[in-house]
């Protein structure tokens, strides 16, 4: 189960990473997705565990609590012998002390750059299973206490949290516990009972049941050993009854349970971050129907710009050839980078709005405004070369041609008939009473060749089409083309980050599924045993 749940892990730091690097989380959202605590109270021993044969790993027991309240008696005590520094100086010691039996080796214990661990042994069967610690002052005046205490904390299966009578409402203690409290099995000692009151007392207990411990298992002991209400050895065979394999796996067991509920939190904090994928896709028409508007207004905003364009290719179409330092060829100007800068960043506020990360949108739009002057000006030269290189429509092409084939034609038609009605009347003119072609043939011949040639030639040249019109019409052509280059470059951007979304969500609900998924056969504790009264509700 813990290499499940490491691999769960090293999953969600990939899917950060990757979240990360795409833009659609920040840093600070991917380290706090991918801080997942992987220390544990098994972490601390060698495979084998305990030397010589490979037994359950023993119970971690530490005592904590403020300063002067007697923790270091109290395991003094346990041990039959002065093993951790009690007091006037343990309010700035850094020691950690470790006291466990001798058999058991722990070989993987935390790097202490604080302070030095102090370790004890002893060979008392009876306390073989269980290693206890005695933890610094975490309120004490010395912020590294409070650093080692929370670097041992996810080492710790039951806490021994003490207090006195005049340190049981301590402040820190209380946010302290408040934090860690669901994370182990508490056990509470009201130390220096003799000079304590009964109403001291019942009002711990009542603070412990408001934070969440219905039953708290409190046990009073005393400065002295002779004081007849003292209860410490109840509390010594309390321990003993949690140091069990089938405790010990109830505890890894919750403490795996509550780490991926954790992680099952950070998941969904991290769903609701990356906004709903369905909100998402809708875009793909918002963004059309802007860039619809858009277009309206830009060609609108274009026409004088698109006229004065076209009276210049039309006396300078060489330019489109070889353009010169001074062709007026930049049609995209700031003002229409201005229109399309608004629609975007239109679309940029309404995605906010909508709870859906812009970064990702920012970063690949960014590619597509420094294209945009360069796609207008490729499609719209582009399309001023095809119209002037084939200017008019088909049908004024068209009859182009045909009036230049009846510009050759008609006027051969004409000559052959004048020539061939010379023919004939010359020879019939050696007949009787026929006469020569006259004066007015000539005249009349003459004047219809020359309309056969004319009426083509001065159709051809008045029906010939505007350079002016052409490059006019060409450009807006490729004014239009590049539009729907824009359009669909934005679209498919959109689309590719919509998928992308969708990926992300998808990888993100199947962890959140992995973390749902703890088999809790025969894990459960039950909440009127003694641990189950030792654990935060």
């Amino acid at each position: 189960m813990a290499y499940d749940y490491s691999d769960l892990i090293e999953k969600t730091k990939c899917w950060a990473t990757q979240a990360q690097d795409l833009g659609w989380i920040n840093a600070e959202t991917a380290e706090q997705i991918g801080q997942s605590e992987t220390r544990t109270p098994d972490t601390l021993f060698s495979d084998a565990r305990l030397s010589g044969h490979n037994a359950p790993r023993p119970l971690i027991v530490a005592f904590m609590g403020g300063t002067g309240v007697g923790k270091s008696t109290l395991l003094n005590r346990l041990a039959g012998k002065p093993i951790a520094k009690a007091g006037v100086v343990r309010p700035t010691s850094r020691e950690v002390t470790l006291f466990h039996h001798e058999c058991i080796a722990m070989q993987y214990l935390p790097e202490q750059q604080l302070a030095k661990i102090n370790v004890s042994q002893h060979d008392n069967v009876d306390n073989q299973q269980v290693v206890w610690i005695d933890m610094p002052d975490f309120d004490s005046t010395e912020q590294r206490n409070k650093q080692l205490v929370f670097q041992w904390l996810p080492y710790i299966d039951v806490l021994i949290y003490v207090v006195s009578p005049e340190r049981y409402k301590d402040e820190k203690a209380w946010r302290l516990l408040l934090a860690e409290g669901a994370k182990h099995a508490w056990l509470f000692v009201f130390n220096q009972w003799d000079r304590g009151e009964s109403g001291q007392f019942e009002d711990f207990n009542q603070q412990l049941q408001k934070v969440g411990f219905k039953e708290p298992v409190i046990f009073k002991t005393a400065c002295s050993e002779e004081c007849l209400t003292d209860e410490f050895f109840a509390l010594e065979a309390s321990i003993r009854s949690l140091a069990t394999g089938h405790t010990v796996e109830q505890l890894e067991q919750r403490s795996l349970e509550l780490r991926k509920a954790e992680l099952k939190t950070r998941l969904q904090a991290a769903a609701l971050n990356l906004g709903d994928e369905i909100v998402f896709q809708q875009f793909i028409g918002l963004w059309q129907g802007k860039w619809s508007e858009t277009v309206k207004s830009l060609q609108q905003g274009f026409v004088w710009p698109l006229k004065t364009m076209a009276d210049y290719y039309a006396n300078h179409a060489a330019d489109l050839i070889t353009p010169s330092s001074n062709a007026k060829n930049s049609l995209w100007d700031e003002w229409a980078q201005a229109r399309l800068d608004d629609t975007i960043d239109e679309l940029i506020i309404e995605l906010n709005q909508r709870g859906i990360p812009v970064l990702p949108f920012k970063q690949a739009i960014a590619s597509i405004r420094e294209k945009v002057p360069k796609i207008i000006q490729t499609q719209t030269e582009l399309a001023a070369r095809v119209a002037l290189a084939n200017p008019g429509n088909v049908v004024q092409r068209m009859s182009l041609k045909c009036l230049r084939v009846c510009e050759i034609v008609l006027p051969l038609m004409s000559m052959s008939w004048v020539g061939f009605k010379v023919f004939t009347s010359f020879y019939a003119s050696n007949t009787v009473d026929n006469h020569f072609l006259g004066v007015d043939f000539a005249i009349h011949s003459s004047l219809l060749i020359a309309l056969s040639w004319l009426m083509p030639f001065f159709i051809l040249k008045k029906m010939q089409p505007s350079l002016k019109k052409s490059a006019f019409n060409g450009l807006n052509k490729g004014l239009a083309g590049a539009f729907s280059i824009i359009d669909g470059d934005v679209s498919r951007l959109l689309e590719n980050l919509a998928q992308q979304h969708k990926t992300l969500h998808k990888q993100l609900s199947q962890l959140v599924v992995q973390c749902g998924t703890v088999n809790s056969e025969g894990t459960g504790v039950d909440t009127g045993s003694p641990l189950g009264r030792m654990l935060m509700n």
